[in-house]
This record gives C-alpha cells, structure tokens and sequence, in this order.
C-alpha cells in the first residue's frame, strides 16, 4: 500500500548538502500500522513529507497503491492525494472557521454537493465523538478535541492511506491515549493503512504492527515491533525502549542493592510469559533468583516481560540455569560481569 524505495531527500543550505533522508526504504501492507521513530532532527517529517511528494525526494521510487507516483503529472498527483489523508502536530485549522467549516472546506473544494458535504462532515464528526462541536470554533477546543477535528478533516475524503506527523506530541498522555485509541478504531473499522512518525515511544507500544528506528536519516533498525522490544541492537532504539522501561541498572544502583558477579536480563515474551521458568530454575538447579527489576509491556499485538536478575551460584550452575531459561523461550541478556 505505502511502499519507499530507496527515497533519499537534499538540501541545499548555504552552499552546502544536506542529506535529510539517506536512501530509506519503507513497506507498509494494506491495513498495518507502521511508524518510524526518531529523535528531533532525524529526518522524520521530511520522510513523511516525501509519501505524499510534499516533499520531491531526491532519488528514489515512492508508491501508493502499488501506483508510483513520483512521476505523475501535478494533475494526476492531486487526484492521488485524495487518497493520503495527513494528521499534523499543529493541527492546522482555519482559527476563523467553525469545527464544521474546518472538516467542509477541503470537501467542497474537491467539488461535493451539499448534500455530500454534511453527511460526511456529520458522519466523521461522529466517529470522532464530537458531534456536539460542530459550531465551535478552534479556540473553544482543547488541544485533544482540536486534533479530533484534524482526524475527522482527513478521513472526510475516504483516504486509503493515513499519515500522521507527530499528531501527539503536543497532547498531555491521557488525550494521547484517547488519540491513539481513535486511530486504533479507524484502523479497525475502515481498514486504513497507517504511516506515523514519532519520538515517543509508547505510540509505537500502543499501535503499531512494524517499526523503524530513524537516526541522521537513515533506518538504522526495523523490525515487528515485538522483535524490537524483544532484542533491540541498536544503541539508538535501546535509549528509546529505556523511556518506558528500566531495562538496564545503572553500576551506582547495582552497588547500592549490593549485587556482585552478574547480572542478566530475562525477555519473556509470546507463550513463555505465561511459564514459571523463573521459579523451575531455583529447584533445577543449584541457584537463587535475586529479582532487581521486572516490568510488563503491553504491545498492540503481544506481550513482553522484563526481568533483571542477578543468579546466586557458581558460574557453572548459573550457566546451566541461562541455558534452560533459553530453552524455554527466554531471551537471556548479561548487563554485567560474570559470577
């Protein structure tokens, strides 16, 4: 549905190129969820900004549809577009337009009859849960409401694809959730394939399928976002997965729990945390769990558990008690030293 090809983006500035996006390559099926996470400057928004050729990409093949469209004429360009609704940060509505002349305006400019205009502008007003506002102008909206008026203007032209440019990084967490909820259902319920960019991490916890890890813009790591969760190896996603998880023990922490020798990270995930493997390996085998840090992290499509534990025993025992903890599903990680 969103395929990328080799996309890269330069700038001229001052006499000099910079290479914004370096050579991505991106491909979202038909109804998933992807999104691409990197830190302020990484190049998102100028990648996101190429899907719809907002941006003209330097290079590279961009395809909507199984349709490539960066060579299209600005005539059939504009006509695929009705098809690539954009969510934005700012929310870009028209201050002096009331909620439901926001969501009309794009409508009747693609030429719809009345008629049309007010069943799809009351039909999304209603899916957005804000039929209520209709007659409200921006300023009379919070900043949640403000971006379920953005939502609703996109989905009034029956897109096929959704892209979203940090619709919620200006939102306090309980109206990201409720944002995040929202483009779950419309995911759902339409079936509309989802590209978003992001710097928060627990966006992509809560609703993607895939992920891209994006650093001075190029993709330095990408996979299901289970398998990221699971084994991150990039230093950049690792920092990522530490904003919602205490995955590693800083040495200070350590010294003042007293831990010697090592100290390993177990991964649960899939079947094997729903497993007493923990608890088998203490009667295994010749070994005591001293649990230092544990956490669950709900996925859109799964489950992953983290635990930090430093085994008491000899380094042959601790060594056999990893091995069966591997077997049985676990994800084993030293963090420090050996027994």
């Amino acid at each position: 549905m969103i395929k990328l090809e080799h996309v890269t983006k330069k700038f001229e500035v001052n006499k000099k190129t910079i290479t914004a996006v370096n050579d991505v390559n991106i491909d979202v099926k038909k109804g998933e969820i992807h999104g691409v996470i990197g830190y302020s400057g990484a190049g998102k928004s100028t990648l996101i900004r190429c899907v719809n050729l907002l941006e003209k990409p330097t290079e590279g093949d961009i395809y909507i549809n199984n349709q490539k469209i960066t060579d299209l004429s600005p005539n059939n360009l504009r006509t695929v577009r009705t098809k690539i609704g954009m969510i934005f940060q700012g929310f870009n509505l028209l201050k002096t337009a009331t909620v439901y002349d926001n969501i009309a305006l794009p409508l009747k400019l693609l030429g719809f009859d009345k008629k049309e205009v007010k069943k799809r502008v009351e039909k999304y007003l209603k899916i957005v849960n804000l039929e209520d506002k209709a007659n409200n102008y921006p300023a009379q909206l919070s900043g949640g409401q403000k971006q379920r008026v953005a939502i609703a203007r996109a989905l009034s032209q029956e897109p096929e694809v959704l892209l979203s440019d940090e619709a919620t990084s200006a939102l306090d967490p309980e109206t990201t959730e409720s944002i995040l909820d929202l483009l779950l259902k419309i995911n759902k319920e339409f079936g509309i394939t989802i590209l978003l960019i992001t710097h928060e991490m627990n966006v992509i916890q809560k609703v993607c399928d895939y992920v891209y890890v994006l650093e001075s813009g190029q993709i330095v790591e990408q996979g299901s976002t289970i398998d990221l969760f699971t084994s991150p190896q990039q230093p950049t996603t690792k920092k990522f997965l530490s904003t919602i998880s205490q995955r590693n023990l800083s040495n200070s922490l350590i010294e003042q729990l007293n831990v010697t020798g090592s100290v390993t990270r177990l991964t649960f995930v899939g079947e094997s945390t729903g497993k007493p493997a923990l608890a088998e390996v203490s009667k295994l085998f010749n070994v005591t769990p001293n649990i230092l840090t544990a956490n669950i992290i709900e996925l859109k499509n799964g489950v992953v558990g983290n635990i930090v534990i430093h085994l008491n025993g000899n380094s042959q025992d601790v060594n056999k008690a990893l091995q069966y903890l591997e077997e049985q599903g676990v994800h084993t990680e030293q963090l420090r030293g050996e027994n």
